[in-house]
């Protein structure tokens, strides 16, 4: 394990370093391991960076984020989502993706924020953790999956890998409204050769396993990320941000 984990810190370096080209950049930030594990690494690589929440007033990635970059220090942005916006924006983003996926939907709505946000700090390119849970067993349906066996799950891993390249293209077209692009590092296609051959083992035990990634937190860990957030279990950014709940009531 110690050898893959190192293995793997190095592979995410080259990937962040052979796609992020500005030094100052933006990281959309909720806390979790895998947007702090990101941050972390920037900021050793010496980018100018600044951590970017969004959420409504009483979200959990608004207090959480802000409980983690007490610990870590970093500069820390914060975008409160107003309710007397919220309808109206929705609308207007559903019309320029024109796909009727929720997912996709509040995807697109959190990030709306994100790049706003970055807009008004004067910063063009924000990079995102998207693609650990699709390479990494984040997701609950890993669960279900491994009970079949790993070509399910391995299916399974194609399956969100591909959804989530398409939808990352329908999120960008939404931040380019503010002249914004996000940033990948996760989902290039040399780190998804590297991070498909790492035994399933290192990403998830069995059908109980509630915390997976588990090479991920082993790196996290070791780069000294706050247990707190290496540890914690996933919270998807449109429930963390209470975008879907706000959504389901509007509906």
């Amino acid at each position: 394990m110690a050898s893959l984990v190192s293995e793997l810190h190095t592979q995410i370096i080259q990937s962040v370093q052979s796609i992020v080209n500005d030094k100052k950049i933006g990281i959309a930030f909720s806390g979790g391991v895998d947007s702090t594990l990101l941050a972390k690494i920037c900021t050793d690589l010496g980018y100018n960076v600044s951590l970017l929440t969004i959420g409504f007033e009483e979200s959990h990635d608004i207090r959480f984020s802000q409980e983690i970059c007490k610990i870590l220090g970093y500069d820390h942005k914060v975008e409160k989502i107003k309710l007397i916006d919220f309808s109206k924006i929705s609308k207007e983003i559903k019309k320029i993706i024109k796909t009727d996926n929720l997912s996709w939907l509040e995807n697109c709505i959190a990030f709306y924020y994100v790049s706003k946000l970055a807009k008004y700090y004067d910063i063009n390119k924000v990079v995102t953790g998207n693609g650990i849970d699709e390479l990494f067993c984040g997701y609950n349906a890993y669960r279900n999956a491994i009970q079949l066996g790993e070509h399910h799950v391995m299916e399974l891993m194609e399956s969100k890998l591909e959804n989530e390249i398409k939808m990352m293209k329908a999120v960008n077209l939404v931040a380019s409204q503010f002249g914004v692009v996000l940033i990948q590092p996760f989902l290039s296609q040399g780190f998804i050769d590297f991070a498909k051959k790492i035994p399933l083992r290192y990403k998830i035990h069995d059908s109980d396993d509630l915390l997976r990634k588990h090479i991920i937190r082993e790196l996290a860990s070791k780069i000294r990320i706050p247990e707190i957030s290496s540890n914690k279990r996933k919270k998807a950014l449109q429930y963390g941000s209470l975008i879907h709940k706000t959504l389901m009531k509007i509906k």
